[in-house]
């Protein structure tokens, strides 16, 4: 027969290397998750997902800068359409849409932004559908690290409000393929 002070130890080292055990599986997938939650972010709104809605920094006293989003999805079956945006660090937002035009790029003012159904839209810098929204009178430099709110102005989802991260464009977006 086992003591019965033995028994109770044994049963408390059992005990604390499971707690131990859980508590290490918890750590480290929440660790590893870390940088995925810590670079992305985004708004959903109905049938809308927002994802990663970023500025570029400014340089020195520029007036105008620009907001990208690295997808809209929409996940329904009803086509969408961002109509406008607003934020308290410019004057104006405007829906733009650079092309080319023979063997130069041409960025002009959109009166929306179409998002079919079922289709992800991407607003990346250098991305092939070429949208962003542009920020017209700004109240100050955009810097790498601050963050502010932008509204968005959806035909049938209403208004959406996001926070945008001032940040270098993401690798991909910066060196696009061509």
């Amino acid at each position: 027969m086992i003591p019965q002070d033995k028994l109770r130890r044994e049963q408390t080292r059992r005990g604390w290397l499971r707690r131990a055990a859980f508590c290490t599986a918890w750590v480290t997938l929440c660790v590893a998750q870390w940088p995925t939650a810590a670079l992305a972010h985004g708004s959903r709104v109905g049938d809308l997902r927002l994802l990663h809605p970023y500025a570029t920094p400014t340089l020195g006293h520029a007036s105008t800068g620009a907001v990208y989003l690295v997808a809209i999805d929409n996940q329904g079956e009803t086509a969408e359409r961002l109509l406008a945006a607003s934020t308290p660090v410019a004057e104006r937002v405007e829906l733009h849409r650079m092309q080319m035009d023979g063997n130069v790029m041409r960025m002009q003012a959109v009166p929306f932004v179409a998002i079919p159904s079922r289709t992800r839209l991407t607003m990346r810098q250098g991305s092939p559908d070429g949208h962003h929204l542009m920020l017209s009178g700004l109240r100050h430099s955009l810097v790498v690290g601050d963050r502010f709110p932008l509204t968005l102005h959806f035909e049938r989802s209403g208004a959406v409000k996001v926070e945008v991260w001032v940040q270098q464009a993401p690798a991909a977006a910066a060196h696009p393929q061509h």
